[in-house]
């Protein structure tokens, strides 16, 4: 018997390929969070949404996984890098278990339903595993302009990938595993339809705060204004409360660190001050401190994954600062805010603080998923030779520069 399942399971591996090739010819379908919402209140079926996902989901991982054949093979080689994607690989081979199944039968939409359990588990440490294939490959070769961009490019797609898939698990098994979040009985999924953001705010706040206490003895306060074209209430929006709390938990860690280590010779410490705007098409949430800012020349790398201003951690590691890890906070934020039609910019005075900006969606039917797809665009992405820069590079000492020409 275990012989036969051997033989089964490596029949499975075996055309793998084939049906990443076959998927990937598809393009995903983006649905906006009034989809979302109209699905899982008055429509909910549970035979729908089991069709659609056995469908969607092997499309997206496919798309995806068509990519991650594509990175250098000395980063794709990595342990770390082998092991993500086994992962897509066995999640894939699960979902297809379902594609011949009666959606009529009740044991199939509950296996169905324990099998995107299992998926979402297996892959909760994707994104610091993948991070740690991207330290094993920087320690291991040198870094070149074209290959970190390539990488930069992969990673916003492979992340924003893992966000999509990640938000239909979560819907699906939210609504149809036959309970109800005590915590919040009113959610749609993991979708408030009526999410008061002054209240998001101040929990990230309260976390980052308690974080930055433990490490440093202190921290700056909070104050926050909000205002609405609508009238003086309060901020409502329709949104996933934990992405934009992740987002702004992490611009709270980094605004935190700034400011105290900044002040760190005074007795009183400036408050990070939060505005946030509700108009007829954005809601906007700008997050003011006085962490004495970074130079223009350094935002960019604030988003990049082959930087960080933190010591490197290593998997599996309480040590270091817990304000900081693998520098993957900033660029996945701004993936979460853009997930959804927004965006998350920075901008800084040098010498005196910086401005984050979080840009999203007035209206649930203007928040539509933004998806990677794996085409011939994409393709050309990863092949393309970068040539030399069209604008002069500014020497920092053009006397040696001027002495250089003399010579040739």
């Amino acid at each position: 018997m275990k012989f036969v399942r051997f033989l089964m399971k490596n029949s499975a591996l075996a055309n793998v390929p084939k049906h990443i090739d076959h998927f990937s010819k598809f393009s995903p379908s983006p649905l906006s969070i009034k989809q979302f919402l109209d699905f899982g209140s008055t429509n909910a079926c549970e035979k729908t949404s089991f069709m659609f996902l056995r469908q969607e989901l092997p499309v997206r991982l496919s798309n995806i996984m068509k990519e991650i054949n594509l990175l250098p093979d000395r980063l794709l080689g990595t342990p770390s890098v082998q092991l993500v994607q086994s992962w897509y690989v066995q999640s894939l081979l699960d979902i297809l278990e379902f594609y011949d199944k009666n959606p009529d039968d009740l044991r199939v939409l509950s296996s169905f339903t324990d099998a995107l359990i299992t998926i979402r588990n297996r892959h909760n440490d994707v994104v610091p595993t993948m991070a740690q294939g991207v330290i094993e490959y920087k320690e291991s070769y040198l870094e070149d302009s074209i290959t970190s961009q390539n990488v930069q490019y992969f990673l916003d797609r492979f992340y924003m990938s893992r966000i999509s898939i990640r938000m239909l698990i979560n819907q699906h098994t939210l609504i149809f595993d036959g309970t109800t979040n005590p915590a919040h009985p009113k959610h749609i999924g993991s979708i408030d339809p009526d999410c008061e953001v002054v209240n998001v705010i101040r929990d990230a706040y309260e976390t980052a705060k308690l974080l930055c206490d433990q490490y440093y003895m202190d921290s700056p306060a909070l104050e926050v204004d909000q205002y609405n074209v609508n009238g003086s209430g309060p901020v409502h929006i329709v949104y996933v409360p934990s992405h934009l709390y992740h987002m702004l938990f992490e611009l709270f860690k980094n605004a935190m660190r700034a400011t105290v280590e900044n002040y760190e010779s005074s007795s009183c410490l400036p408050s990070i001050k939060v505005k946030v705007a509700l108009g007829s098409e954005d809601v906007t949430i700008k997050m003011s401190d006085k962490g004495g800012g970074v130079p223009l020349s350094k935002i960019d790398r604030l988003f990049s994954y082959m930087y960080s201003t933190a010591p490197t951690p290593h998997l599996g590691s309480s040590r270091g600062t817990p304000l900081a890890g693998f520098g993957y906070g900033l660029p996945i934020s701004r993936l979460y805010a853009k997930y959804f039609q927004g965006d998350l910019q920075l901008y800084s005075m040098e010498g005196y603080g910086t401005d984050a900006v979080i840009y999203l969606k007035a209206l649930s039917k203007d928040s539509v998923e933004r998806l990677p797809v794996y085409n011939k665009s994409a393709w050309r992405h990863y092949q393309h030779s970068h040539e030399a820069d069209d604008w002069c590079v500014p020497s920092s000492d053009p006397k040696n520069m001027a002495a250089h020409k003399i010579q040739q």
